[in-house]
């Protein structure tokens, strides 16, 4: 399989499925978004697995169906939590370009209402500052772009997203 897909990660709020749909229309690619995927596949909402398996379970749940997710020329926007999955960040990386949506902390916590209802995989009694703290670096480690979408809208990420992109698929065209 190519290498021809546009793969976006970050915190929960940060605009991964919003930004691709936008992306995946102005690149001319298909959309997926992963966590729609585990539910059909697994037929209940994420919080409904995570309540019924705890978090190793949905975290065991979410890296074996993203690992075995083949598409070409798709945008797939992933769950906030895919990069605690070795296996999905690594199948990711084979298949495709894995984009950082960069957010600080102060605007994903005012985007975020109740985190139990989004089906955010968080520990009892962790906040999302440690929530934060703790996956930042796991984004930064997998991601070959960072998007820093501090002062951006939604089109705007979009368009920056897809011009990096295309940079890098031709630069590697040329290779």
């Amino acid at each position: 399989m190519n290498r021809s897909n546009i793969i976006l990660i970050g915190m929960p709020g940060c605009g991964k499925s919003t930004v691709g749909v936008v992306l995946a229309k102005a690149a001319g690619y298909r959309f997926l978004d992963s966590d729609l995927v585990i539910q059909e596949q697994e037929g209940m909402l994420l919080s409904e697995i995570i309540s019924e398996r705890g978090i190793e379970g949905f975290a065991e749940t979410e890296n074996r169906i993203n690992a075995s997710i083949n598409t070409e020329k798709t945008v797939i926007a992933t769950g906030g939590s895919v990069i605690y999955g070795q296996q999905a960040m690594e199948h990711f990386k084979n298949i495709g370009l894995v984009v950082y949506i960069r957010l600080p902390y102060e605007q994903i916590k005012k985007r975020l209402g109740d985190l139990t209802k989004r089906g955010v995989s968080i520990r009892p009694g962790q906040t999302l500052r440690e929530l934060y703290d703790e996956r930042a670096p796991l984004y930064e480690k997998y991601a070959d772009i960072i998007v820093d979408e501090d002062d951006l809208d939604i089109s705007d990420t979009a368009l920056r997203i897809a011009g990096l992109a295309m940079d890098h698929f031709a630069g590697r065209a040329q290779e």
